[in-house]
């Protein structure tokens, strides 16, 4: 399990993890956007002093195998060991595909993470998954594999737009949702347009401990961490969607819509409270506005979900809720069953 470390001084932090570990080689990888947003924020670390920096092009596309050549090829050139380190700065497609990157080069090599992204913060930097996209599915090629220590410095919030910082929220309040109701009441309540960013690094630190308390019970996915994937069944199928169309979203917006679908899924197979779904779905319809499918799309997105990695058996698996807190996992549902959903989620 990583290790987390919460701070406001990211270079020293660094620094003393790099020490510990005490590396060879020290490479960096950043994207073209955080490479001048945010490296310069923790460039006097004294550790990095003689780090090569790899940089790879910003965006989810970038999430392939022909931008993961691009690492292997550059820690190649670096003349990289098995006793090198990987510093993985930016959003979740960095660390996902860095991690990937440190997963398998020479069998492993140590990885850190610096999250920059809230959605990074709170999701994809925290937990092992590490991954790239292929053939046009989401995630489809990956591997467990943990960094040495993840680095959460909310002072990178202040470089994200309001697209981001929803982005990242539709995670935490996944997590609200599995956690309890005083947690989804105050993230229901808390004032996204005009975030207060003191309050903000409040609910990031919750967010992160109820991921780490589910992915310390159930690492490799085999049971109880199948409710993070709260969202995302539909949730993928409509980002891998937009993905192909040339019309990319952002993760968490597409988890939102998810949200929005899969709960009324729970409603009708789990008897979720019609009132706290009405609730949930006017939040996020007010923050995220509704997916622009057509009925005529329904046959691909649906197929787009048998790709998911937690069916079984060729049944579209889900997790859904009884209630807020209340988790029901191995959930399935028909091709009709998610058209009405997907009706729902159109509609409203």
């Amino acid at each position: 399990m990583s290790h987390i470390i919460y701070t406001h001084d990211t270079p020293t932090a660094l620094s003393d993890i790099l020490s510990q570990i005490a590396p060879d080689h020290i490479f960096t990888l950043s994207d073209s956007n955080t490479s001048h947003l945010c490296l310069p924020l923790i460039a006097d670390a004294k550790a990095l002093e003689e780090a090569e920096h790899i940089r790879i092009e910003a965006g989810d596309t970038a999430k392939s195998l022909f931008t993961l050549s691009m690492v292997w090829e550059a820690l190649c050139n670096g003349r990289a060991t098995r006793r090198s380190a990987l510093v993985c700065v930016g959003g979740g497609m960095v660390t996902d595909l860095g991690g990937f990157a440190a997963a398998t080069f020479k069998r492993g090599i140590a990885h850190i993470n610096i999250p920059t992204t809230l959605l990074s913060m709170v999701d994809a930097a925290v937990g092992g998954k590490t991954g790239i996209n292929f053939e046009g599915f989401k995630n489809e090629i990956g591997a467990f594999a943990d960094s040495r220590a993840v680095i959460i410095d909310t002072n990178f919030l202040r470089t994200q737009d309001a697209e981001n910082i929803r982005s990242g929220y539709a995670e935490m309040l996944k997590h609200s949702l599995l956690n309890g109701e005083d947690m989804w009441r105050r993230h229901l309540r808390f004032p996204l347009a005009t975030p207060d960013y003191d309050e903000l690094s409040v609910l990031v630190r919750q967010s992160i401990e109820v991921k780490q308390a589910i992915v310390t019970e159930d690492p490799c996915e085999k049971g109880i961490r199948k409710a993070l994937n709260l969202g995302h069944t539909i949730g993928h199928a409509l980002e891998s969607h937009y993905m192909n169309v040339g019309h990319p979203v952002l993760h968490g917006k597409a988890v939102a819509w998810g949200l929005v679908a899969e709960l009324y899924l729970a409603v009708k197979k789990c008897a979720f409270p019609q009132e706290k779904l009405r609730h949930t779905v006017t939040f996020i319809f007010e923050h995220y506005g509704k997916p622009d499918i057509q009925c005529s799309q329904y046959d691909s997105l649906v197929e787009l979900m048998q790709h998911d990695k937690k069916n079984t058996d060729s049944r579209i698996n889900f997790t859904l809720l009884s209630d807020v807190g209340q988790i029901c996992l191995d959930q399935y549902a028909t091709k009709e069953e998610i058209e009405e959903a997907l009706d729902f989620l159109r509609e409203g």
